[in-house]
This record gives structure tokens, C-alpha cells and sequence, in this order.
């Protein structure tokens, strides 16, 4: 089975992006819910089998939180897990603007 993390960036502060909602989905089944620390990491307990998932960010809950007006409420990531090891998916993060790649 395999692990996930993530890690949410604002560029716009330069700085990690604490307090973030996310969830992990399957299909339509939340598997885990948390928000990121305070170096914007979040590492989920559940183990994936193979199979296709998405992260849901709550952006609009940060942006609050850091006073900044943004145009994306939510962001989702959909990526697919395909063997067994560990996967991370950062977010890079800004008022206009959102970029994800996949990690180490």
C-alpha cells in the first residue's frame, strides 16, 4: 500500500500555508479530512490502495484566515496511484494563481 503527503506554499507571502483545509477523496467517499501545520504539511494516516483519488484544498478558509482576497475558493487535485511507495503532492499557492506537481 502506499502513503500520501502534501504541502501548501503561499508565494505570495513566501511562506508555508498553514491552517488549510484538505480532504482526500475517493470518488464520492471522503477518506480523511486534517489542515496543514505550520510548515503547511499534512500527511495522511490512511495507506492507498491503486486506484484514482483527489485532494480538495479549501482555499477560501485561508485566505480569510490571512486577510487575502483570492480567486480560486478550492482547489482539487485529482492524481492516480498506480504502485506501492509514497506519494506527495504540494501546492503552490497564490491570490490568482495555483500550481501542483508531483513530489518526492
Amino acid at each position: 500500500m502506499s502513503s500520501l503527503s502534501t504541502h501548501v506554499l503561499d508565494t505570495s507571502l513566501g511562506r508555508p500555508a498553514q491552517g488549510v483545509p484538505v480532504q482526500l477523496h475517493q470518488g464520492d467517499v471522503v477518506l480523511a479530512t486534517g489542515a496543514t501545520n505550520d510548515d503547511g504539511r499534512f500527511a495522511f494516516t490512511p495507506t492507498l490502495e491503486p486506484g484514482t483519488y483527489r485532494l480538495r484544498f479549501d482555499v477560501t478558509s485561508y485566505a480569510e484566515a490571512t486577510g487575502q482576497d483570492i480567486f480560486f475558493p478550492e482547489v482539487s487535485v485529482t492524481f492516480t496511484v498506480a504502485d506501492e511507495r509514497h506519494y506527495h503532492v504540494p501546492l503552490l499557492l497564490s491570490p490568482f494563481a495555483f500550481s501542483t506537481y508531483r513530489g518526492s
